[in-house]
Order: structure tokens, then C-alpha cells, then sequence
């Protein structure tokens, strides 16, 4: 007998290939393999084949051309259990995969087949994104059971990504429960960070590079330049292993939290400049300045498929004008948030890079997003941060 599900509130039916995609582990269909929709907006439906066979319960939308996210492709029921175990489960990870930080994603939609729900926890603020009709609706639901599951003194909903415009939603940014001040400060790694829930990068911090700038702190000594710098994630978290870093950051609001949090770690070796990253290396480099290690932690430079082309030429101008800089031995952590740019692109950039600079170079590491950001096997879109360590041989 089929499950009834209590949120439940419709059904679709897919084509052939929708089919095919759940099958091989993907858990968007797009509008294109939508043969029937009877469902409202945002309607956690059953998903059927048009030979009636059951594949699973999904978020449904509208609006989106990703119309159908799965939730599971078992005849499941789904009801409030269903979501709370979903969030214990999440929970339960991160224990085992962050340690010593107040700051981390709590769930990572797909990854943590919670599709299109983004949950990061700043000690005892939580920060939720509804980023499709189905999580929106689930909304009042998802708030309750955190509440219930983790006891945060204020939950603030960041529903200000614009991909929310897809799905005919609004962008907002509200207080769903508690109090949430206006800035609060979190240890990451042990290192204190101010953030700014409300107006900061993504939900106030990157958490997506916390163990990134922990890794970094092997490979760094005597003078290093930390481009993109950002509040200082990579800078303070390396400071007491070098004799100065020197940090650039574009944007002088950026600047002035980075030189707060400077102050909050009591890190004198640190300066924090205002200047472009392109423009700095090639004038150091102009000057005959060097340094033990660079790092390049730029935003993402392909936004869409059409943007590659000019992203691979600013990479490589990038990495090449860091590798120029290197001392002999040194290190250089380069990095890459374009889903876009895969990692083997992303490596033959970096190789490109290293022979116009006429640098012999080896990879230390290769890494990706911290693992509070998991990455879902069957769905690439779930890769997207790439981070190199390579070594300068000569």
C-alpha cells in the first residue's frame, strides 16, 4: 500500500528521463521532464513515472526551472519526524567533523537531502535560508523544530539570495525567533571573528574555507600576502607562524572589521590594506618583493557557463603574477569558489599559470569546502570550492 504523508499536498509525474536522473543519484527535475502537475506551489509531492510507479516525495515548484527536489525516493512517510530526524542527522555529523569553532554549517541542503535549506550556527544564533517555494512553505515547521532540537537564543532567516527570484520569492532578511544582535563574536579554529548575521558575506562569515585557513597554517612563515583578504580568516588564522602578513581587501568596510577582529586577537604582525589584489601583485613584483607564501581567495569569477572563458584568463593572471612572487621554496594556497571552473580546469589554469612564470611547481594539497559543507557524490553542484597548496621548487 502507498504512504499517505501528512505535509503531503499533491503529485507529479515525470518523464522517462526524469526518471533516469533520480536513478542515477541527481535530485533536481527540471521542468522540461514535468508531464503533470497536480500540486500547489511549494507542495511536498509524490513523484510517479506516467506508468504510475512511485519515485519518492519532493519539494515542488512552479516558478523554478528546477521544478521538482527530492526529499527521499523511498514511499516515505513524510511528516514532522521526517524533518526533525533529518536535522539530528545533520547535527550528529557536524560533531564529528568540526571541532574547536562556534561557527559551521549545521545543514547544506542536497548534501544533507534537505534540498534547498541552508542552516549555519554562529554559537547560539542560528541562520536559515529557504531558497525554493517548498522549503519557504516548510518555513514555520523548520523554525519550530530548531528551537525544539537546539535551544538557539535567536533564529534569523538571510532570505536574501537572489536565486530566491526564481522561484517567485522575495528577498528578505528577518528575526524568525529570539533576539539576534547586530553583531556577535564566534571562535573559529580558536581564532575570534566578529560577524555580522544580517549584512555579512553569506550568512555573516565563509565557513566554507574554516578548515582551509587551518591548513594553511603548515605551510606558513616569514613574510606572506593574503589577497582577498576578507575579515581575516586566512591572516589571523596563520599570524602567530609568520613574521608579517600583509592583507588586501577591496572594500573598506571589510577592512575595518578585519583590523576589529586584528584587535580582538591581539595580532600585531598584521597589516590590513585597502587596494585591488591584481593591481598589489604586480607591484610588488615590480618593486622585487617576496614572500614564503601567497594566498589568492578570490570571489567567484564565473558566474555562469558564458563566464569561463574570461574567468580562465583572470585566474591564470592571477596565479601566474603569485607564482611570480614566491621564494625559492615557498608556498602558494590559490583557490577557486566557481562552480564552474572544475578542478581539473582549475589545475590546468594553475599549470599554465606556473610555466608562463617559469616555476617549477608541486601540488602539497588539493582541497575543497570544509566538511561541514559535504559534498553529495551524485551531484556536482554540491563541488564547488577548490583550494590548491603548491610549493615553489625553485
Amino acid at each position: 500500500m502507498a504512504a499517505t504523508s501528512p505535509l503531503s499536498q499533491g503529485s507529479v509525474v515525470i518523464s522517462p528521463r526524469g526518471v533516469e536522473r533520480i536513478r542515477a543519484g541527481h535530485l533536481w527535475v527540471y521542468r522540461s521532464d514535468v508531464r503533470e502537475a497536480n500540486a500547489q506551489p511549494g507542495a511536498i509531492v509524490r513523484v510517479t513515472d506516467e506508468r504510475s510507479r512511485v519515485h519518492g516525495w519532493a519539494f515542488y515548484s512552479d516558478k523554478s526551472q528546477i521544478s521538482i527536489r527530492m526529499l527521499t525516493r523511498e514511499d516515505a512517510l513524510i511528516g514532522r519526524e521526517f524533518f526533525a530526524q533529518r536535522l539530528r542527522r545533520a547535527a550528529e555529523y557536524r560533531k564529528l567533523v568540526v571541532q574547536n569553532s562556534e561557527a559551521y554549517r549545521l545543514v547544506y541542503s542536497e548534501a544533507d537531502l534537505l534540498p534547498s535549506v541552508i542552516i549555519d550556527r554562529y554559537g547560539d544564533y542560528l541562520v536559515l535560508q529557504t531558497l525554493s517555494q517548498g522549503s519557504e512553505r516548510l518555513k514555520p515547521l523548520l523554525v519550530e523544530l530548531l528551537v525544539e532540537l537546539f535551544s538557539p537564543k535567536g533564529i534569523l532567516e538571510r532570505n536574501d539570495p537572489r536565486v530566491r527570484l526564481l522561484e517567485g520569492l522575495d528577498q528578505k532578511v528577518e528575526i524568525l525567533y529570539g533576539d539576534v544582535p547586530g553583531e556577535i563574536a564566534v571562535k573559529e579554529n580558536g581564532v575570534s571573528f566578529l560577524c555580522d548575521l544580517a549584512k555579512g558575506q553569506k550568512t555573516g562569515s565563509f565557513l566554507d574555507q574554516r578548515e582551509n585557513h587551518w591548513a594553511a597554517r603548515s605551510y606558513a612563515s616569514g613574510n606572506v600576502l593574503d589577497c582577498f583578504g576578507y575579515h581575516g580568516g586566512f591572516a589571523l588564522t596563520i599570524a602567530d607562524r609568520c613574521d608579517h602578513v600583509e592583507s588586501v581587501e577591496m572594500a573598506p568596510s571589510a577592512i575595518e572589521i578585519a583590523r576589529r577582529n586584528q584587535k580582538l586577537n591581539c595580532a600585531t604582525n598584521v597589516t590590513f590594506r585597502e587596494g585591488n589584489a591584481f593591481d598589489v601583485l604586480k607591484e610588488h613584483h615590480e618593486a622585487g618583493r617576496r614572500f614564503q607564501m601567497v594566498i589568492l581567495d578570490p570571489p567567484a569569477f564565473a558566474k555562469n557557463r558564458d563566464s569561463v572563458a574570461a574567468a580562465h584568463r583572470g585566474y591564470k593572471e592571477i596565479n601566474f603574477r603569485a607564482m611570480k612572487l614566491l621564494e625559492p621554496g615557498g608556498y602558494l594556497l590559490t583557490c577557486s569558489c566557481s562552480y564552474h571552473i572544475t578542478e581539473p580546469l582549475f589545475l590546468q589554469i594553475l599549470a599554465e599559470a606556473a610555466v608562463d612564470a617559469r616555476r617549477n611547481i608541486a601540488i602539497c594539497e588539493r582541497r575543497t569546502q570544509a566538511q561541514d559543507h559535504p559534498i553529495l557524490l551524485t551531484m556536482p553542484e554540491t563541488h564547488y570550492l577548490k583550494c590548491m597548496i603548491i610549493k615553489a621548487l625553485e
